[in-house]
């Protein structure tokens, strides 16, 4: 026979209590496990309007990665010259390298949706305009002219950097994940980018990758600027102090690091074509981003290592590329570019966690550019310096030049680590003087 439950009067309540019988026999309660912790990458695209603007950000940024490639192949397979399609690109980063900052400056001051969005569309119809010129066989100067105005291309891994540093302020692990995930980010378009770009003109005709490149470009800006809760705001009060001054030897370590990878980037291309490889070159050379890009998800998983670890690591690694071809063996130099390009990313990393903290506040999208720039005018002067060397020297001695860079940039970050330790010494004296 059931056991009634017995009836209780609490207040003016009627409450129905289990007799105690049922109680022993339900036996204890099971403990409910606890929830695991979401990771920072989880945690950091659960912010509101974050999965949005970054969708746009890795549309806009990708083409990136395919416009050089593009131009060189559309203007060689229409007019027949490499010389031609050469000259045109270096033209262009030339002109980025005296535009870029002047753009970043107008979006640190205006806004982002302001100065990004018509700065974008000139860059498109610069594109589109190199497309007409060389189908309709205009004269060369206007290839120079149409790709120069690329230049006005706004830098989208600054501006997302800006907001990620706008979202995060007030908490240095979740800024040092999102600073992690760009630098991936910026090496999974490098990586992609050409490869997608070689497909399109290969497989659809001379112009599609210029073509796609462009519309991605516009559509992701307007994604990207379309996501206005999450811009930076743009500051009325008086902006002091330079970025240019501020930078200062950043300059010359972001330099060093461009001559890095132009230099291994013309060696690589060089040994691999002298052992033939054929089809197999890009994907040896792929190794190199695909390391840095793994590399820079981890990092940014762990805490932050200082600029002058990373630099000794990635010095360290640059010497590997040389140590294997000097075997003479493709299968020594794969691993060995791999592990190299692992050590690239926690470098950036750290040296643009550098650019953030001394860069005047309201002027950050301007400092990276800067930074940007110099790494650019490395990678000329690297990839010049190195076809030199292969030329004269042959492809396994010029991976002496990246491994020299390397130390270059070693040597730059102790002199930046010794004048922020002097600036240090001097303001901490003048707190203490001060009456």
């Amino acid at each position: 026979m059931p056991i009634a439950p017995l009836m209780t009067v609490s207040g003016s309540t009627l409450v129905l209590a289990a007799p105690p019988a049922a109680v022993r026999a339900a036996g204890p309660a099971r403990a409910v496990p606890a929830a695991r912790p979401p990771g920072p990458y989880r945690r950091l695209f659960a912010l509101p309007g974050a999965r949005a603007f970054t969708a746009g950000n890795l549309l806009a940024r990708l083409p990136m990665g395919m416009f050089g490639i593009s131009a060189v192949m559309m203007i060689a397979g229409q007019r027949g010259s490499y010389a031609l399609a050469g000259a045109v690109t270096a033209t262009g980063l030339g002109a980025t390298a005296l535009v870029a900052p002047w753009t970043a400056r107008l979006i640190d001051r205006h806004g982002q949706a302001r100065i990004a969005v018509p700065a974008t569309l000139i860059a498109a119809l610069g594109s589109l305009g190199l497309i007409a010129c060389v189908r309709l066989e205009a004269p060369a100067w206007t290839l120079f002219a149409s790709y120069a105005a690329t230049a006005t291309t706004p830098n989208i891994g600054g501006m997302s950097r800006a907001r990620w540093t706008h979202l995060l302020r007030g908490s240095p692990a979740a800024q040092h994940t999102a600073m992690a995930f760009e630098q991936a980010a910026d090496e999974f378009c490098y990586m992609f980018g050409p490869v997608l770009a070689a497909f399109l003109c290969s497989a659809l005709f001379p112009e599609a990758g210029t073509l796609a490149g462009a519309v991605l470009l516009l559509g992701g800006i307007l994604l990207f600027t379309s996501r206005r809760a999450t811009e930076p705001p743009v500051t009325a009060a008086p902006r002091r102090g330079s970025p240019l001054r501020a930078l200062g030897p950043l300059l010359l370590l972001f330099l060093a690091l461009g001559l890095v990878f132009g230099s291994l980037e013309v060696s690589s291309i060089a040994y691999l074509d002298a052992h033939r490889l054929g089809a197999g070159t890009g994907l040896v050379l792929a190794l190199q981003a695909a390391g840095s890009c793994a590399a820079g998800l981890l990092y940014g998983t762990l805490r932050p290592r200082g600029l002058g670890a990373c630099l000794a690591v990635l010095t360290a690694a640059m010497a590997l590329p040389a140590a294997a071809a000097a075997t003479g063996s493709v299968v020594l130099l794969a691993p060995a570019l791999l592990l190299a390009g692992m050590a690239t990313a926690p470098t950036m990393v750290s040296a643009m966690a550098r650019v953030q903290a001394v860069t005047p506040a309201g002027r950050l999208n301007e400092g990276m550019t800067l930074a940007v720039t110099a790494i650019l005018a490395g990678i000329a002067a690297g990839a010049a310096t190195a076809g030199a060397a292969v030329d004269r020297f042959g492809a396994a001695p010029a991976y002496l030049l990246p491994a020299a860079a390397a130390l270059s940039a070693a040597a730059a970050g102790l002199f930046i680590r010794r004048a922020g330790d002097g600036t240090r010494v001097v303001r901490t004296a003048a707190v203490r003087d001060r009456p």
